[in-house]
């Protein structure tokens, strides 16, 4: 049975008192949602906030993205062995955000993906369509063609060191939210490509719904067959709220 995986993406959020205020409450409740795995993706700067006052606990941590190039010349840039040293367990590869705002197109998320994979990092890799894509039927062929380009790059058999993480652009950040139904759907689709490749696989991997998440929400979302957990954004960053969504995962693990 796979357990449910609930990972707090910050965004480009926090400062040193909060971030420690919002980690210590995490910390001092991790006994609340024994079953759940537990994760928080962090801004690079505060990467050191997590490795130490989360290091006794059961919650682990990561970062927002990840550079395809492992060293050089690439000013700006941060590599996965950087990463690594802060002994991130997890990074976001292919947010829709580094998508449409950055132009990293499914070749450049792939080579992140791998770039993650070498140095012992769990990529989580995500995907998902535009509302003019969704309303166009096109749902199924976007989130498909990001999946094929790391299976081709990368091989099938990575992904068994991988989360997926199905994120609607149009439900992130707007309030909106895909139905339990709707988010199933394309969960079940994404299982059922990766089963057409590797049936054992696609029967372990972690798929995990980000689109709005809510205290409110995540439990029927969370009860879907082929919802594994959740990436989220804004109730991550609000102790109380991140904290009821774990514990909905709970219910459900």
């Amino acid at each position: 049975m796979r357990k449910t995986l609930v990972v707090g993406n910050w965004k480009m959020n926090g400062g040193l008192d909060a971030n420690e205020a919002l980690l210590k409450a995490l910390a001092d409740a991790a006994a609340s949602f024994e079953g759940v795995d537990v994760s928080v993706c962090v801004p690079f700067p505060y990467l050191f906030q997590p490795a130490m006052l989360l290091e006794n606990t059961p919650i682990t941590w990561g970062a927002q993205n990840v550079s395809e190039h492992l060293i050089g010349a690439y000013t700006g840039e941060v590599c996965a062995a950087m990463l690594r040293e802060f002994s991130c367990k997890f990074v976001l590869v292919g947010h829709s955000e580094r998508r449409s705002l950055y132009g990293e197109g499914d070749e450049t998320v792939a080579r992140k993906f791998i770039a993650a994979q070498k140095v012992g990092i769990v990529p989580i890799l995500c995907v998902g369509e535009t509302l003019a894509e969704r309303e166009a039927h096109a749902t199924e062929s976007v989130v498909g063609r990001q999946l094929d380009k790391v299976i081709e790059l990368a091989g099938i058999v990575a992904l068994e060191n991988s989360v997926v993480a199905y994120e609607p652009v149009w439900a992130i950040g707007t309030g909106k939210t895909a139905t339990a139904e709707q988010a199933q759907a394309v969960h079940q689709f994404i299982r059922n490509r990766i089963a057409s490749h590797n049936s054992g696989l696609a029967a372990k991997l972690l798929i995990l719904y980000g689109g709005s998440v809510k205290a409110s929400n995540a439990a029927q979302l969370l009860i879907m067959p082929d919802v594994d957990g959740g990436l989220i954004g804004g109730a991550s960053l609000i102790a109380e709220d991140f904290l009821a969504i774990c514990r909905a995962g709970v219910k459900v693990a």
